[in-house]
């Protein structure tokens, strides 16, 4: 029988706000960590890709045509055009007119108030292992000297890889939506000290193994009472959701 493998410390919250407060407010942008925030959260995820120039900024998706006013990919257009988007006008008349947020406006905001971040790399398709290396170096440069910089976590495990030659000492964290075989090994070999799955794939089965392997375990994105008492019965070690208004961060 193989030794149980001790659990990293963990001195992260365990409730994480969801691309900041990203469905009370523009996903991604300032104005939804501000929300977040106003709702006691102090920890959150979101997405960073590189603009053409290679500027760490905020979005999901690889192309601009849901989340702003403008239409194509991405990782096309330098930060100088990216950064004069409406990145606020598709979710409400509210927020129009909130622009895109670079990695180093959220670090400022992040590191101002002590809140701490999951950040999720989501590389171009091909450019994974690079995008990996280049946001783990600017996050070490942004919160040089901060004692809880961010994690970084990727479904990619190329980027995880990029992450680790450019930033060993950076937490990093697997994604997983679907099981694929050896993703535990995987998460392991890439030196990781969590996994975060879909929470549909988390159960008290899969929580212990993720112990017993060294790992901590988190899950994405809940938004309903009753599996959210379920993983706490687990004893699940974060949670991600959307329901920053539902849910008390604790």
């Amino acid at each position: 029988m193989n030794p149980v493998t001790a659990l990293p410390d963990w001195p992260f919250p365990r409730w994480i706000a969801h691309r900041g407060a990203g469905k009370l407010a523009p996903e991604n942008t300032l104005a939804a960590f501000r929300l977040g925030a106003s709702h006691g959260y102090r920890a959150f995820e979101c997405d960073v890709k590189l603009s053409a120039d290679d500027v760490p900024f905020l979005l999901h998706d690889g192309t601009l045509d849901r989340t702003t006013n403008a239409r194509g990919r991405a990782a096309n257009r330098p930060w100088s055009e990216l950064s004069r988007l409406d990145a606020g006008g598709w979710h409400s008349r509210q927020y129009a007119g909130e622009p895109l947020t670079s990695l180093q406006a959220l670090a400022n905001f992040l590191r101002r108030n002590h809140h701490w971040l999951d950040l999720e790399i989501k590389p171009t398709k091909g450019d994974e292992e690079r995008t990996g290396r280049l946001v783990a170096a600017e996050v070490q440069r942004l919160w040089a000297g901060d004692p809880l910089p961010p994690l970084l976590s990727s479904f990619r495990p190329e980027a995880l890889l990029g992450a680790r030659q450019a930033a060993p000492e950076l937490a990093r964290a697997l994604l997983v939506d679907t099981h694929w075989p050896n993703w535990v090994s995987m998460a392991q070999q890439l030196g990781c000290v969590a996994a975060i799955t879909n929470y549909h794939l988390m159960d008290a089965t899969l929580l212990q193994h993720l112990h017993s392997c060294g790992l901590r375990a988190l899950v994405y994105t809940v938004n309903d009472p009753a599996p959210v008492q379920q993983l706490l019965a687990m004893g699940i070690d974060g949670i991600i959701t959307d329901a920053v208004d539902q849910f008390a961060p604790a």
